[in-house]
């Protein structure tokens, strides 16, 4: 079945920029000439992305007002901040029993191949749930996720269990999820199985662990650089690397730094 929705996950308070985001949704936070959530749009647009759901929070309506124009788009509001297991149950109805994408903006991926349609042929191709991952080393994946995986062709593997910033001796492998998934439309009724965490929220990758554990999913190791905007180093890297690459400014901007 093809993919041709998505929803992106961005009812996030945006507390590691501060104080930049007690005014301005971090998703609007400008990265070159353009604001991260546009990054993403565009993105789900070249991927063959039809339908798109954005679930945002009181004060950011500000998003909505951007992406006018720009792509077909719904929006629904999160009314408690229980985690995106929760944010994702807002999507029951928007996926009609179909699959989709979900997309956390604060993963900018920039690929020749849009990495949302990497996971899609992939999804597509096998029928399963599909992961964008890549490998960091023992120290780093602590920070993330460490998924259960069995090399199954070229850069696609099978997923079979994932731990959640796993202590050194619950390391499964060094790849983990970044920021992009393919779900099928069962996940929902995980999702409404899955119990509270910490501070009573859901999480998607409890309901995902359960998925994969059930059937498997795949974990696609992604052609492309992702860049971390949703804390102030990273968002620096993504300023200066995109900066660099843009048609306009890049080579006055490169001359510039390297006389710095």
């Amino acid at each position: 079945m093809k993919v041709k929705k998505a929803v992106i996950l961005a009812a996030g308070l945006g507390t590691r920029m501060l104080p930049a985001t007690k005014a301005v949704p971090k998703e609007l936070l400008n990265l070159a000439d353009k604001p991260a959530i546009q990054y993403i749009t565009e993105e789900l647009t070249a991927s063959g992305i039809d339908d798109i759901l954005v679930v945002i929070s009181r004060g950011k309506e500000a998003i909505q007002t951007h992406l006018d124009g720009l792509i077909n788009a719904v929006y629904v509001r999160q009314l408690e901040m229980l985690g995106t297991g929760n944010a994702v149950l807002y999507a029951k109805s928007f996926a009609g029993g179909e699959p989709f994408v979900v997309v956390y903006p604060d993963d900018i991926m920039v690929a020749q191949k849009p990495v949302t349609r990497q996971i899609c042929e992939a999804y597509e191709k096998h029928g399963l749930g599909a992961v964008a991952m890549k490998s960091f080393s023992d120290e780093d994946i602590a920070k993330y996720s460490s998924l259960g995986v069995k090399p199954l062709e070229d850069n696609v593997y099978k997923v079979t269990d994932m731990v959640e910033k796993p202590q050194k001796h619950e390391i499964l492998s060094n790849f983990s999820i970044l920021g992009r998934c393919v779900l099928p439309a069962k996940i929902f009724g995980i999702l409404e199985e899955t119990k509270p965490g910490l501070n009573g929220e859901i999480w998607l990758t409890d309901a995902m662990k359960t998925l994969a554990r059930q059937e498997g999913m795949l974990g696609v190791d992604f052609e492309g650089k992702r860049y971390d905007t949703g804390n102030k180093l990273g968002f620096l890297k993504a300023v200066v690397e995109l900066g660099l690459q843009h048609a306009e400014v890049g080579a006055e901007f490169r001359k510039y730094l390297d006389e710095k």
